[in-house]
C-alpha cells in the first residue's frame, strides 16, 4: 500500500529553507565566497545560533502580503474616486507629504538595495533569508508610499520628480547621505546602522508621528499604507534586536566595534530625524504631539529600557545622547526658521505659524519657545505684512558628515552657534557638532568624498552659478509654484477655491498659478 508523504508544517518548511538548503563549500574557500564577512573585525563563531526572527517561507509570505495589497489598493481607489484630498484639514498639510515623498520614500528603495547586497555577504543561511525578506518588504514600502501620494500630485504642486530631487536637492542630501554612508559600510555595520539603530531604536519617531499626523489631518491614503506597513515594521524591529544580540553573543571582541557603530548611527539617525521634528511641530495643521514629547516617549523611555537591557553585553547608551535629549527643546524651531528663509530653494512652501499654533508651542516648549523663537516669528510676520517677506539669498554652510546646515546651537547655550572645524591633509572641514566631528575623525577617508550640494553649486557643477537657475534646471523645481511662501501660492488659492472661500481664476479647473518672486534679502 502506497504511503502518502507527510505534509510539512511551517516550522519544518522554514527549517528546510534556512538550514537544510545551505551547504558547506568544497572546492572554494568560504572566506573567498564571503570576503566581506570578516574585514570589519567582527567574529562569528557559530552561525547556527542565529534565531530567525521572520520565520516565513516564501509561499506563506506571498499569500500574506497579497491579502494586504488587495485591501490597501481598494482603499487607494476609494480615496481617489471620492476626491479624498478635499477632506484634509488644510492644504498646508500637503507640504509634509512633499517632504516625506522626496526625503523618505527613496530611502525605502535604498534599504531594498542595501539588504539585497548585504544578504549575499553572510555565510549563515538564516541571516541571508532574513535580509532577503526585508529587502522585499522595503521595495514594497517604496512602491506603496509612492502610490498613496500619487493622487496628491494631480492636485498640488511640488510632488513631481521625487526621485530626481532626492539625488540633487540640497536638504535631501541629508537622508541620501545617511543611506549612502550605510550602504558603503560593511555588512555588519549596515545591519547595526539600519536594522538596529534606525529600525529598532529610532523608527517609531518617524512612522508613528507621521501616520498619526495623517490620521489627525484626514489623510486616509497615507494612514492606510502606514497600517499596511506596520506588520512588516514589527518584523524589521525584531530583526534589529536579533542582529545586535547575535553579534554581541558571538565574541567579546565584537563589543567595542558595535559600541562605536551605535554611537555613530544614533547620532546620524538623530540628525536625519531633525526633518521629522519640523514636520511634527510646524507642518501639521492639526497636531498630534510635539517633537519633544515624541522624543521623550519613543527614545528616552523606550531607548532607555533597551540600553538597560544591553548593559549585560557591555553596551552603554550612545555617546552624545545627552546632547540629543537637550536639543529636543530647540530642534524643530531652528529647522523651521532655516527653511522659512531658504524656501526659494525647496520643493515645498513655508509660512509663519498662526497665533494659535504659537500658543500651542509655548505650552509644549515652556522654557524655550517664548524666550528664543516667538520673537523671531513676530518680527518675520511684521516684515511679511509690510511687503518684505524674508528670503536668504546666500547658501548655508553644510556639515561635512550629516550634511545638515550648521544651524544648531551649543548644549546649554541656545544663543551660541554649534560649529567645529579641523584640518585634514591640508583641507579644512566644517561640522555642525562635536559628534559629527568625531565621526569624521574616525573615518576621514570616507567623508572627504562627501558630495556637498552647496559646494557643488558654488563650483558651477549644478547647471548654473545662481540659485534660481540651479533650482529650475538642476532641481526641476517649478519656481513660484512649488516653493516660496504658502500664503498666496497656487496651492493656497486652489485650496480656497475647493473650500468655497475664493473665486476660481481664469475659468480653469485650477486656481491661477501666480508666480511669486522673493524680495531681496
Amino acid at each position: 500500500m502506497a504511503v502518502k508523504n507527510k505534509k510539512l508544517n511551517l516550522k519544518d518548511k522554514y527549517q528546510y529553507l534556512t538550514r537544510d538548503m545551505a551547504w558547506e563549500p568544497t572546492y572554494q574557500k568560504k572566506e573567498d565566497i564571503y570576503p566581506d564577512e570578516s574585514f570589519e573585525g567582527i567574529k562569528i563563531v557559530d552561525w547556527s545560533q542565529w534565531e530567525d526572527p521572520f520565520r516565513l517561507t516564501m509561499d506563506a509570505y506571498w499569500k500574506y502580503q497579497a491579502e494586504k495589497e488587495k485591501k490597501l489598493y481598494a482603499i487607494f481607489d476609494a480615496f481617489a474616486q471620492n476626491n479624498g484630498h478635499q477632506n484634509i484639514t488644510d492644504a498646508r498639510y500637503v507640504n509634509a507629504l512633499k517632504l516625506f515623498l522626496t526625503g523618505v520614500s527613496p530611502l525605502e528603495h535604498a534599504a531594498f538595495q542595501g539588504y539585497s547586497k548585504v544578504g549575499r555577504q553572510f555565510s549563515g543561511a538564516g541571516a541571508r533569508v532574513a535580509c532577503q525578506m526585508q529587502a522585499i518588504d522595503e521595495l514594497r514600502h517604496s512602491q506603496t508610499q509612492q502610490h498613496a501620494m500619487s493622487h496628491y500630485n494631480k492636485h498640488f504642486n511640488g510632488l513631481h520628480d521625487a526621485a530626481h530631487m532626492h539625488d540633487r536637492v540640497w536638504f535631501l542630501s541629508v537622508p541620501k547621505s545617511f543611506f549612502d554612508d550605510a550602504r558603503t559600510a560593511g555588512p555588519f555595520e549596515f545591519l547595526t546602522a539600519i536594522s538596529f539603530s534606525f529600525e529598532y531604536v529610532l523608527t517609531n519617531l518617524l512612522f508613528v508621528p507621521f501616520m498619526s499626523g495623517a490620521a489627525y489631518n484626514n489623510d486616509m491614503a497615507t494612514v492606510t499604507f502606514g497600517f499596511s506597513a506596520q506588520s512588516d515594521e514589527a518584523r524589521h524591529m525584531t530583526l534589529g534586536l536579533e542582529v545586535i544580540k547575535f553579534i554581541l553573543e558571538q565574541h567579546e571582541d565584537n563589543v567595542p566595534i558595535v559600541q562605536r557603530w551605535i554611537d555613530k548611527w544614533f547620532w546620524r539617525g538623530f540628525r536625519l530625524l531633525s526633518l521629522v521634528s519640523m514636520m511634527m511641530d510646524y507642518m501639521l495643521p492639526k497636531k498630534v504631539m510635539s517633537w519633544a514629547e515624541a522624543w521623550e516617549v519613543y527614545y528616552e523611555q523606550n531607548g532607555g529600557a533597551l540600553f538597560k537591557d544591553l548593559e549585560r553585553y557591555g553596551i552603554r547608551p550612545p555617546k552624545y545622547e545627552d546632547v540629543a535629549n537637550e536639543a529636543k527643546h530647540h530642534l524643530s524651531h531652528q529647522l523651521w526658521t532655516t527653511f522659512y528663509q531658504y524656501s526659494q530653494a525647496t520643493n515645498f512652501h513655508t509660512w509663519i505659524p498662526t497665533e494659535e499654533e504659537m500658543d500651542w508651542m509655548s505650552e509644549k516648549y515652556p522654557d524655550t519657545f517664548d524666550k528664543y523663537y516667538r520673537p523671531r516669528y513676530e518680527f518675520l510676520a511684521k516684515e511679511h505684512a509690510e511687503g518684505r517677506r524674508y528670503y536668504n539669498n546666500t547658501l548655508p554652510q553644510l556639515c561635512q558628515v550629516c550634511q545638515v546646515p550648521t544651524l544648531f546651537t551649543e548644549k546649554g547655550d541656545a544663543t551660541k552657534l554649534s560649529h567645529r572645524q579641523i584640518e585634514h591633509e591640508g583641507e579644512r572641514y566644517h561640522f555642525c557638532s562635536e559628534a559629527c566631528c568625531d565621526i569624521f575623525k574616525d573615518e576621514p577617508e570616507k567623508y572627504v568624498q562627501a558630495w556637498l550640494p552647496v559646494h557643488q553649486i558654488y563650483q558651477g557643477n549644478c547647471e548654473g552659478g545662481d540659485v534660481e537657475t540651479v533650482v529650475q534646471n538642476y532641481y526641476h523645481i517649478n519656481i513660484g509654484e512649488d516653493n516660496f511662501e504658502y500664503v498666496g501660492s497656487p496651492d493656497h488659492k486652489r485650496w480656497q477655491f475647493i473650500k468655497g472661500m475664493a473665486p476660481q481664476q481664469k475659468g480653469d479647473d485650477q486656481a491661477e498659478k501666480t508666480v511669486q518672486k522673493p524680495n531681496a534679502a
